[in-house]
């Protein structure tokens, strides 16, 4: 009709446009929470180790890190990860393949054992080898009368370590293995291929970033490792302490910078873990 408005000229906010405005609101708000916290929990806590190993000088420093028993704990925690993180690849890739590509009795409760040490307290992990390893426990006698020691010495960490990181490999490869399927591994055995070159022909390569991810995490937390390590160590100077019960051991004498000083080593290879867990996991994402 002549003479009429069109009902184009007037502009109003779409429900659309309401709901846009208010979705990119509640982004921004809990972008901003989650940085808020990483400030808190871990930015500032990783700065405080830095500036306090600093804060007498880095002749300080230095002399914190070349003291004999500190230099003694880094090798005995490099020892460690070297002797548990291997075995524990072995047991989690092992696992993972008899889980995901066979059927068997009991496979759940092998899945609910792989789970056990996430449930369970690393100092009752700890405790359990003092109960059977120890001087008054089940093989303990037996043990004095063939002179081996396994608590307060290198075998007892390695024991409480290895409970503590054995599921890390095999659950990362489990859901992983079971995403893939047994398509290419039947594949390969229609073809004639059997057994382990299966294995190292069809499976391997296709879990090798999954794996990759899985030893990072292993190691990781055989490096930092306290609870377990800390009951069956016995705490012995230059022989039974590992980086993470060094730390303690200067702080409760009050050498704080010295412990500040150890700390940071173990922070350095807690960077360098995450640098080689992120490239991994670029890695995987572009070959995808």
């Amino acid at each position: 009709m002549a003479g009429s408005v069109p009902l184009a000229s007037t502009k109003t906010s779409t429900p659309r446009n309401r709901s846009t405005r208010s979705t990119g609101a509640v982004k921004w708000i809990l972008i901003g929470a989650a940085l808020l916290v990483l400030i808190w929990l871990i930015v500032l806590p990783l700065a405080v180790v830095i500036i306090e190993s600093l804060k007498k000088g880095l002749g300080v420093y230095v002399e914190a890190i070349r003291d004999p028993d500190a230099m003694s704990a880094l090798k005995l925690t490099l020892l460690v990860a070297v002797v548990t993180v291997p075995l524990n690849t072995i047991f989690g890739v092992a696992a993972a393949w008899a889980i995901t590509k066979f059927n068997f009795r009991g496979k759940q409760v092998l899945v609910t054992l792989i789970d056990l040490p996430f449930a369970v307290s690393p100092v009752i992990g700890g405790l359990i080898y003092v109960l059977v390893y120890g001087a008054h426990g089940w093989f303990g006698p037996w043990l004095q009368e063939h002179d081996l020691k396994v608590i307060f010495a290198l075998p007892g960490i390695i024991l409480a370590t290895l409970f503590v990181t054995f599921p890390f490999v095999a659950r990362e490869l489990i859901p992983l293995m079971e995403d893939q399927g047994q398509q290419e591994e039947e594949a390969a055995v229609t073809l004639g291929a059997r057994g382990f070159r299966i294995f190292w022909k069809v499976t391997l390569p296709n879990i090798k970033w999954g794996l990759l991810y899985g030893i990072i995490l292993c190691n990781a937390r055989a490096m930092g490792e306290f609870g377990a390590v800390s009951v069956v160590s016995g705490h012995i100077r230059g022989e039974t302490n590992t980086l993470p019960l060094h730390v303690e051991i200067l702080y409760n004498e009050y050498q704080f910078s010295a412990s500040f000083a150890v700390a940071s080593l173990l922070l350095l290879l807690a960077l360098v873990t995450l640098l080689l867990k992120s490239w991994f996991t670029r890695k995987s994402q572009h070959q995808s």
